[in-house]
């Protein structure tokens, strides 16, 4: 037969004091993980909720839809495929004029206060 187990006596371990002083780490203090990801969704969010994100998808918006209603685009599959191509392609150029116009002017205005 099976000897059962048996705790006649219980013996606690007590928990050693930590000590009161408190001593300088002279590593930097650096961010953990969960801050820098809140941190950076937050930015990103920001950056969506800003007046130049909406006026970049505004531009690219009309840009691809005037695109596209000015091509053949009841013209066969191939003709619907190259109108969407041009789309994007006036899209991506309305962006990337609307990113130049943007840049210089905040150059001059840097330029303005020096």
């Amino acid at each position: 037969m099976a000897k059962t187990a048996t705790s006649s006596s219980k013996t606690k371990t007590k928990a050693k004091p930590k000590p009161k002083t408190k001593t300088k780490s002279t590593k930097p203090k650096t961010r953990t993980m969960s801050k820098a990801k809140t941190n950076a969704g937050d930015a990103f969010i920001h950056l969506l909720q800003s007046p130049l994100v909406a006026e970049l998808v505004a531009a690219a918006a009309t840009a691809a839809i005037s695109s596209y209603a000015g091509s053949s685009a009841g013209k066969g599959k191939k003709g619907a495929g190259k109108a969407v191509k041009a789309a994007g392609l006036a899209a991506a150029s309305a962006i990337g004029q609307r990113l130049t116009t943007e840049v210089s002017a905040i150059r001059k205005a840097a330029k303005a206060k020096a």
